[in-house]
């Protein structure tokens, strides 16, 4: 009797673990969302920009993105740092060159647990042709939208990179542009 009940759970461990686990994913929705940065100017001030136009999605097949991959692809031509003699300066091949690189990318290859509700995403930005693996800070929220009842994560991801790392700006001196960059993001994303 022992024999068949052991038999009976090996064998279900080992048909269960062949049926695939149903991934999710989750696509941003861009009316609830911003992609942004921020850069030292002369030492003295920050100046804030951010990409109007990106797209991003998050798969996985946990319900607490333990497994989570999240790709990400940012319009160059889209900068906006509300002055358009300055945006036309970063998409020239001073910073940018967006005519040559016009897409930012991300995309994860880690997302480790750092607290409650809290991440180390780890994954390899493209940005001017150069491909730099960086650790971003990421907090986030689930809940369920009120009006279309949708299942909805809220993220704020955080990190700092620096532009020289990918020929961005390298003409100009720390002092005049900060080296380092702070990203920020925040985004609702939608269980499709």
């Amino acid at each position: 009797m022992k024999t068949n009940a052991l038999f009976l759970a090996m064998a279900a461990t080992l048909f269960f673990s062949f049926i695939p686990v149903e991934s999710a994913t989750w696509s941003v929705d861009k009316t609830h969302a911003r992609l942004g940065f921020s850069v030292s100017h002369l030492m003295v001030s920050e100046m804030d920009g951010s990409f109007k136009k990106f797209d991003a999605t998050i798969t996985g097949s946990e319900d607490d993105f333990s497994d989570a991959v999240v790709t990400l692809t940012a319009d160059v031509n889209s900068i906006d740092t509300d002055n358009e003699q300055r945006d036309a300066h970063l998409k020239n091949a001073d910073f940018f060159d967006a005519e040559k690189y016009p897409a930012i990318a991300f995309k994860s290859s880690s997302f480790k647990k750092a607290g409650e509700k809290k991440y180390k995403v780890t994954g390899d930005l493209t940005m001017r042709g150069v491909t730099k693996t960086i650790v971003l800070d990421a907090t986030y929220n689930t809940g369920v939208h009120p009006m279309t009842k949708n299942t909805i994560a809220g993220f704020k991801v955080t990190g700092v990179v620096k532009r020289s790392d990918f020929g961005v700006g390298t003409s100009f001196l720390a002092n005049m542009i900060g080296d380092e960059v702070s990203l920020v993001a925040n985004a609702e994303f939608i269980r499709n």
